[in-house]
C-alpha cells in the first residue's frame, strides 16, 4: 500500500485481470480487498478490514476474468477499470 492509499481502502493486487477456471455450481469468495496471497480469491486476509469477500457462484463451466485492480463497477469481474487507474 503507498502512502497516498488510505489504510481502509482496497490495495491494488494487480492492474489486470485474473483468468481463472470455474466450475457450475461451485462458489467462489472473490478477494474484495486485494491484501489475499491466493488472488483472485479470499485466503482470510481482510480480517481487522473493513472488507468482506464477494461470494459468488459459477453456473456454467468455463475461464471468467476477475477484477484485479478492485475498482471494478462489476464485481467479481473485470470491467477495464484498471486501465484508468
Amino acid at each position: 500500500m503507498s502512502a497516498s492509499t488510505p489504510p481502509d481502502a482496497a490495495r491494488i493486487a494487480r492492474a489486470a485481470p485474473f483468468p481463472a477456471e470455474v466450475e457450475a455450481g461451485r462458489t467462489y469468495a472473490w478477494c474484495a480487498c486485494g491484501r489475499s496471497g491466493r488472488q483472485p480469491f479470499c485466503d482470510g486476509s481482510h480480517k481487522g478490514t473493513a472488507f468482506t469477500p464477494l461470494r459468488w457462484t459459477a453456473d456454467t463451466d468455463g475461464r471468467r476474468f476477475f477484477c484485479g485492480c478492485k475498482a471494478t463497477a462489476t464485481p467479481p469481474f473485470c470491467d477495464g477499470s484498471h486501465r484508468r487507474l
